[in-house]
């Protein structure tokens, strides 16, 4: 075999081997961030103007892995200002509804979608990464977290694969020893920079060590934060009408 043929078979070989890690990088990154199991989770979400919280949010969190399409599927019930308690969202792969039992009316919304501050419908929803985007490893970095400590990750840049996907595209730095995911950039269709985000407070959660904080920054304004939090980890029989649309009336948290 020529010299040109074992060096176009090397980087064939070395693009494919890339490729193979890169898929398997963002799919243990997933399962750091997901439950195996049919779970629920109460999220809190406080936007920040300048350092001083400025309006919150609080809800529950229903979610259950679709074993056909490999995606999960999330009911959302609010809990938190009183004025909005009772209300709900349901996402199930590419379809988003929210339920307002004052008008009894289910309506079409986006995954992008903001909730409050810079935190989206998207942001807030157990999401399988390695289903919806074809991920390339772009190498190796030594960054900081948020809490100015130095990690070892690998970089990655997703694009959007699936029509199910919150964004067109983002980058994801991943821990390489453990694949915590420890920040992440997220753009526009246009490929505007919309905002960062920071993973941080793990702790041991239904048999795994997951992320209990992230940390939301505008990336225009950075005096503009999003904090979310997840608590109270716990396996639940998450039934699958629950993920119909005429079942959402007769829902009760």
């Amino acid at each position: 075999m020529s010299r040109f043929l074992v060096t176009l078979a090397v980087l064939l070989w070395t693009r494919s081997a890339l490729a193979e890690s890169a898929a398997e990088i963002v799919a243990a990154s997933d399962q750091v961030r997901n439950p195996d199991q049919p779970f629920r989770v109460a999220l809190s979400i406080v936007e920040y103007l300048g350092g001083q919280a400025h309006d919150a949010v609080g809800m529950i969190v229903h979610s259950k892995l679709d074993p056909g399409t490999r995606q999960y599927r999330n009911l959302v019930a609010y809990t938190a200002p009183p004025r909005d308690a009772g209300k709900l969202v349901l996402f199930d792969a590419s379809k988003m509804w929210f339920y307002d039992p004052a008008s009894k009316a289910s309506i079409r919304i986006s995954a992008q979608q903001r909730l409050i501050g810079q935190a989206s419908n998207g942001d807030v929803l157990t999401v399988n990464l390695a289903h919806d985007y074809a991920p390339k490893l772009l190498g190796e970095e030594t960054i900081q977290d948020a809490d100015h400590q130095q990690r070892n990750t690998w970089h990655l840049d997703l694009a959007a694969a699936t029509s199910d996907a919150v964004y067109t595209r983002l980058e994801a730095w991943i821990e390489m020893r453990t694949h915590r995911p420890v920040k992440a950039k997220f753009y526009s269709d246009s490929g505007r920079l919309l905002k960062l985000a920071f993973y941080r407070a793990y702790q041991e959660q239904l048999g795994g060590v997951r992320p209990t904080e992230l940390i939301i920054v505008d990336a225009v304004d950075t005096h503009l934060v999003t904090r979310v939090t997840w608590s109270g980890f716990r396996a639940e029989d998450v039934r699958d009408e629950w993920f119909q649309r005429e079942y959402l009336p007769r829902f009760s948290e």
